[in-house]
């Protein structure tokens, strides 16, 4: 491994990068940096420090000078030194910041699904359900939680045939929601509306049909013959409710569940 050069050729390196050295020096320079790997690897971190010659138009006694004139003020090797290890340490803190945020990313990918098993499949609050720590859990929590729910309701509309099946749980914070919906077909966007015994309407969750549609029974396609799964929930408590209400966002009533 090659030996750091002496202080003084470390100076040189960032005078060089800063652009203060008379023509002599930069030869002189330039001579060695083509020799030497430390100096050339010093100069490529060094690189881009145009910005931080616009402090040297702060420094005590120069006033507001142009850049050119502020170059002409050459900078003591303290000073040069300081900036250096300015734009030494900012370039630190940006490989630690990238750095970090690759390895959060990464523990996203990894804990994502772990995290939407929890806070689907668990039970919140009273009503049925397991604790989801002692049960094998499928890919769609939502299924799950829909199954173990036994408080069921299905209506299926005459006219566009769409069938829907709400689950209920009551919740200390009002009522949980799972909604299993067959014969729906794509490209759409959907929600679920919650009427109230009082009049008042709140949109329990909301979702897209991709154009393959969801439990079609004449589907070529096994992805399109499985039932669509939806989870959400209101502040009505459960004897509150007077329907379910299942829309798509241009107004059309896909079919309605009474309570």
């Amino acid at each position: 491994m090659q030996e750091s050069p002496a202080p003084n050729e470390h100076e040189t390196v960032g005078a060089y990068a800063l652009g203060i050295l008379d023509d002599a020096e930069a030869t002189a320079f330039e001579s060695h940096l083509a020799g030497c790997e430390w100096c050339a690897q010093q100069l490529d971190e060094l690189a881009g420090m145009e910005p931080m010659l616009a402090a040297l138009a702060d420094l005590p006694g120069t006033g507001t000078p142009s850049l050119g004139e502020s170059l002409s003020a050459k900078p003591t090797p303290r000073v040069v030194e300081k900036l250096v290890d300015e734009v030494a340490e900012r370039r630190a803190k940006k490989r630690r910041r990238n750095f970090y945020m690759v390895a959060a990313a990464g523990a996203l990918i990894v804990s994502g699904p772990f995290v939407a098993v929890a806070a689907n499949g668990g039970s919140d609050g009273g009503g049925g359900g397991g604790t989801g720590t002692n049960r094998t859990l499928s890919a769609d929590p939502a299924k799950d939680l829909f199954d173990q729910i036994p408080d069921k309701l299905t209506a299926t509309d005459p006219d566009t045939k769409v069938s829907v099946t709400v689950a209920s749980q009551k919740k200390d914070w009002g009522t949980g929601l799972v909604a299993q919906i067959t014969n729906v077909k794509g490209d759409q966007k959907c929600a679920m509306i919650v009427v109230g015994k009082n009049g008042e309407r709140e949109t329990a969750t909301s979702w897209s049909i991709p154009e393959w549609g969801y439990g079609l029974p004449d589907a070529t396609t096994d992805k399109a013959k499985l039932p669509l799964h939806v989870q959400g929930g209101v502040s009505f408590d459960p004897d509150e409710i007077d329907s379910y209400e299942f829309v798509t966002f241009d107004g059309e009533k896909l079919v309605e569940v009474d309570a």
